[in-house]
């Protein structure tokens, strides 16, 4: 008779967590301007798996929009200036308050003592448009804790995010955004 396993979930613990977006610029004069990196302040979320396969995972992650704030060293007029756009022209913030990702599959391939390498692919809502989104990562854990790194990618204009230009459109932001993440977990009973 087989036996049924336990899912075990670790939560995220944001304080010790980070998470953060890139943008790059383009357009004619791309190389006066600089390419932003966005701190994302406020999210959390949970990840139940198997301990000895991760096969099977579901991974569930929420994200304030309006979290958001510039890591450049810039001046504060330019600082404001950047994350008033970004809430009000680019997330819409108000309208579109949360960004979630619901993992629909994890595949994972052991890469030591509790390391494993984890593709996921999960749906993506975004300014109010939902998109598949893979995302991979290393992921360590022990008893207590959970540890997932990694990097991902994804075109705003795929969740209908028009892109932010300014002089004119000769300084404009690119549609690819790349998200960096290193997130820490702790189990829960």
């Amino acid at each position: 008779m087989e036996t049924a396993t336990r899912l075990v979930r670790y939560v995220i613990a944001s304080g010790l967590s980070r998470f953060t977006v890139r943008a790059f610029a383009g357009g004619m004069f791309s190389a006066l301007g600089h390419n932003p990196t966005f701190s994302i302040g406020e999210f959390s979320g949970d990840a139940r798996f198997d301990p000895h396969t991760l096969e099977g995972g579901q991974v569930s992650l929420n994200i304030k929009a309006a979290s958001l704030t510039i890591q450049d060293n810039i001046s504060d007029k330019d600082r404001r200036e950047i994350e008033r756009t970004m809430n009000r022209d680019v997330l819409d913030s108000s309208r579109y308050p949360d960004i979630d990702f619901e993992s629909t599959s994890v595949v994972a391939s052991k890469a030591g003592d509790r390391r494993y390498w984890v593709n996921m692919i999960g749906n993506l809502t975004l300014h109010g448009a939902t998109q598949s989104q893979p995302v991979s990562a290393q992921v360590a854990f022990d008893d207590d804790t959970l540890r997932a790194n990694g990097e991902f990618s994804l075109l705003q204009t795929k969740f209908g995010i028009k892109l932010v230009s300014f002089a004119a459109g000769t300084l404009k932001l690119k549609d690819d955004l790349k998200f960096s993440f290193d997130i820490v977990a702790r189990k829960q009973e």
